[in-house]
């Protein structure tokens, strides 16, 4: 069982990590390119966001969100 774990842990560090290995390498040559993979994070986020507020402003326009107090038997 040791060289089944010891076989993952070369597959991880020596295969699947090398691409997070050479960005931070690349942190002493450019900050920026070395956090790209935060900046693609970022913009897929920032994007989402903005398709989400679209789409509650679509809903908001048709009213179909029902506002009263008591939407929800929770609430009262």
């Amino acid at each position: 069982m040791k060289d089944f774990f010891e076989g993952i842990q070369w597959l991880f560090e020596n295969i699947l990590f090398y691409p997070l290995d050479a960005l931070r390498a690349l942190e002493l040559d450019s900050w920026f390119l070395a956090n790209i993979l935060n900046w693609v994070f970022m913009i897929v986020g920032f994007v989402a966001f903005l398709y989400w507020m679209k789409q509650l402003k679509i809903f908001n326009d048709r009213n179909e969100e029902n506002r009263e107090s008591t939407s929800h038997s929770f609430l009262g």
